[in-house]
C-alpha cells in the first residue's frame, strides 16, 4: 500500500469547499443508503435490515445539533424510502443542508425492489427521476446530482453530463457528479460548468490517489463512499460475526470486498489490528480515526459514512472535533499497512 498526502492539511475548521460549486459543507456528510431499509434486486439483498424509520428521522435531526450539513441519499436506497424519511428529517431545515442525490437506477416503491440500470443517455428518463426525487425529498431543487450506475460506459459520458446542464439551467438541481471510481469519467463529467464533485470510494484499506489527484486538478470536491469499508473499520466486527442475509452484507454482491458468506474478512481485520493504535490517537475509536485517515488525504475530501441510530451519529460527528491524522500519522500507517 503506498499514500502520498495529494494535499496536506494546514488549517482544521471542520468544514469543507464542495469543490467549484462556491458551496461550503461540514467536513463530514451521512449516507442514506442504510435508513433506505430492506431493498431487493433480482431476489438478493441491496439493502441494510433492522432499521427504524423513528430513529433514522431522530438521527438526522441530531446531526443537524452536532453540525453536520452534507447530506447523500438516492432512489436506489430502499426504493424511495431514504429519500422520504430525509425530507421528513429535514422539514424546515432546507436553507441550513445540502442535499444529494442520484439517477440511473429504477425504483419500484410498491415491492420495495430495484428494476434495472441506465446504461444508456435517456434524457426523458432522468428528467422524470429527477422530479420523482425532488418530490419525494420535499423541495424544489437538488443541490448535487449524482449518476449513480458506475456500469455507464464511458462513451456517452459527455451526452450524460449535457442533460444534466439543462437541469441545472431550468434551476432545478445545484450541481452534478457521478458516483464513480472512473477517473476518465469523472474528467469528462467535470468538463461541464456545472460540475461540482465527484462521489467515489476512499477508505484506509481502498486509496485512490488518482482520483485525488484529478479533483486537484480540477477543482471538485471528493466524496467519500465507504468511508468505513461498509461498517468493518467501526472496530465492532470479530471474525464470528453473522450478519442477517436480507442485509447487503450478509448475502453480499460480487463487489463486496471486506465481508464473504456474511461475516468479515479476516485479512482486513487484521489489517486493522494493525493500525488501531494509530487510529485511536487521542482518544478517537476506530471508526474516528478512519474518517481522520481521510481528512489526511485531502482538502477536498468529505467521506459520507452511513447510520441508522443516533449513537453512531454522535460517534462520527465527534470525529471532527479530533481532525485529521498527523502526517507522520499518515506515515506511520503507510509502512504497516504496506509492509504486510
Amino acid at each position: 500500500m503506498t499514500t502520498t498526502v495529494t494535499t496536506p492539511v494546514t488549517t482544521w475548521t471542520g468544514r469543507r469547499q464542495l469543490g467549484r460549486s462556491g458551496v461550503e459543507t461540514s467536513a463530514m456528510g451521512l449516507g442514506g443508503w442504510a435508513i433506505g431499509g430492506a431493498t431487493w434486486w433480482d431476489g438478493k439483498p441491496v439493502g441494510w435490515s433492522h432499521v427504524d424509520d423513528k430513529e433514522s428521522v431522530r438521527a438526522v435531526q441530531r446531526s443537524l445539533e452536532l453540525g453536520i450539513t452534507f447530506f447523500d441519499t438516492a432512489p436506489a436506497y430502499g426504493a424511495g424510502h431514504s429519500e422520504r424519511i430525509l425530507g421528513q428529517a429535514l422539514a424546515g431545515h432546507r436553507d441550513e443542508v445540502v442535499i444529494s442525490t442520484k439517477f440511473g437506477i429504477g425504483i419500484d416503491e410498491a415491492t420495495r425492489t430495484l428494476t434495472g440500470l441506465m446504461t444508456t443517455p435517456d434524457a426523458g428518463r432522468i428528467v422524470r427521476e429527477c422530479d420523482a426525487s425532488l418530490q419525494r425529498l420535499g423541495t424544489d431543487i437538488i443541490d448535487v446530482y449524482w449518476c449513480h450506475p458506475s456500469e455507464l460506459p464511458v462513451e456517452h459520458a459527455a451526452e450524460v453530463r449535457d442533460v444534466l446542464e439543462g437541469l441545472v439551467a431550468a434551476g432545478k438541481i445545484r450541481s452534478y457528479g457521478w458516483s464513480t471510481d472512473s477517473v476518465d469519467g469523472a474528467a469528462i463529467f467535470a468538463e461541464g460548468h456545472g460540475c461540482s464533485a465527484v462521489q467515489h470510494e476512499l477508505n484506509l484499506f481502498s486509496d485512490a490517489p488518482a482520483m485525488l489527484a484529478l479533483c486537484d486538478q480540477l477543482d471538485l470536491a471528493s466524496i467519500n463512499r465507504s468511508p468505513l469499508a461498509m461498517g468493518l473499520l467501526t472496530g465492532k466486527f470479530s471474525p464470528g460475526t453473522r450478519l442477517s442475509p436480507d442485509d447487503v452484507r450478509g448475502d453480499e454482491p460480487a463487489w463486496m470486498k471486506w465481508f464473504a458468506d456474511g461475516k468479515p474478512q479476516p485479512a482486513f481485520l487484521a489489517r486493522l489490528e494493525n493500525v488501531r493504535e494509530i487510529l485511536c490517537s487521542e482518544g478517537r475509536t476506530p471508526a474516528q480515526g478512519a474518517l481522520a485517515w481521510i481528512w489526511a488525504r485531502s482538502e477536498r475530501t468529505i467521506p459520507i459514512p452511513g447510520f441508522r441510530t443516533v449513537a453512531q451519529v454522535e460517534e462520527n460527528a465527534a470525529a471532527l472535533q479530533h481532525g485529521p491524522l498527523t502526517p507522520a500519522q499518515m506515515a506511520e500507517i503507510t509502512a504497516l499497512l504496506g509492509a504486510e
